[in-house]
């Protein structure tokens, strides 16, 4: 019987204090069709809230633009107090206008408000870890970054991270504040964020990969992966989470759902031990795309 257990999955400190179980919750899911309103099932997206604790998932990834509002709201519904050593992560910096539609706001005056209301939604005394959704072009960089160090003055987060960014912009936010952790779309079968994975590996920045499942159709398609996949007895998709863990040990997957059954397979493969041959193997056919 597959043992059940994020905790086997290893251990991450963000910001050098914060220590989680590296396969964690991304909690976007929980909400509506276009990532809008409530779930269809609530009932089954607060089991999957509650299942966590008892799987060792002890790092949620949310957002203020889930829903929004509504993942923040459900997780402070359901897990509020927290289990000790939970860590709810959340983001800022995007607004919604209807199901599937981002549009980008980074003023400082919308940040500062979105975290302050991101910390009651969720029940919090400081947010732990914030992060910057998405650097906003019509806003310059430096006030958005003055905001984030701000807020950390201010004692509203603790610390702070970026999604989807580069180098340079890492570099550049590091000006301002310790960069913890970076959100970048990356997984077995896109590696375009390939420097920044290296870049925040040799800094000790937690690396969350979004869309970490993508990949598992390309495995599907090779004989080689498919023979992996029958020597551990998984799935294509529980193959690319154990490949993501391996590639890094600043690497911390989140793959989201609103199902228990899916978040019990999702946990599953913190279980999984790719050999170097399996990994290599694998490496190279995700390479190939």
């Amino acid at each position: 019987m597959t043992t059940l257990d994020a905790a086997l999955s290893g251990t991450f400190s963000i910001g050098g204090d914060l220590t989680v179980n590296r396969l964690g919750f991304g909690a976007m899911r929980i909400t509506g069709k276009g990532i809008w309103g409530p779930p269809e099932d609530p009932d089954e997206a607060r089991a999957t809230l509650r299942r966590l604790p008892e799987l060792n998932v002890n790092f949620i990834d949310t957002a203020e633009s889930y829903g929004p509002h509504i993942s923040e709201e459900l997780i402070g519904e359901v897990l509020a107090p927290y289990s000790k050593g939970t860590i709810v992560a959340t983001k800022g910096g995007l607004t919604r206008t209807g199901p599937d539609v981002w549009p980008q706001l980074g003023r400082p005056e919308f940040l500062r408000q979105g975290a302050i209301l991101s910390l009651r939604r969720l029940k919090l005394d400081v947010i732990d870890l914030w992060q910057l959704h998405r650097i906003d072009a019509k806003v310059p960089a430096r006030e958005q970054f003055e905001t984030i160090a701000q807020l950390q003055k201010d004692g509203i987060i603790r610390h702070a991270g970026l999604s989807q960014v580069s180098v340079a912009e890492i570099k550049e936010a590091q000006k301002f504040f310790p960069v913890t952790t970076v959100q970048n779309l990356y997984n077995f079968a896109n590696r375009e964020s390939e420097d920044v994975l290296d870049y925040c590996e040799a800094n000790g920045i937690g690396f969350i990969p979004w869309f970490p499942l993508a990949g598992g159709d390309l495995v599907k398609g090779h004989a080689d992966a498919q023979a992996i996949v029958a020597k551990h007895n998984a799935s294509p998709s529980q193959i690319a989470l154990a490949w993501l863990l391996k590639r890094s040990p600043v690497m911390l997957p989140i793959p989201g759902t609103g199902k228990v059954k899916h978040l019990e397979d999702n946990v599953a493969a913190a279980a999984i031990k790719l050999s170097d041959e399996d990994f290599a193997t694998l490496d190279k056919i995700g390479k190939k795309g």
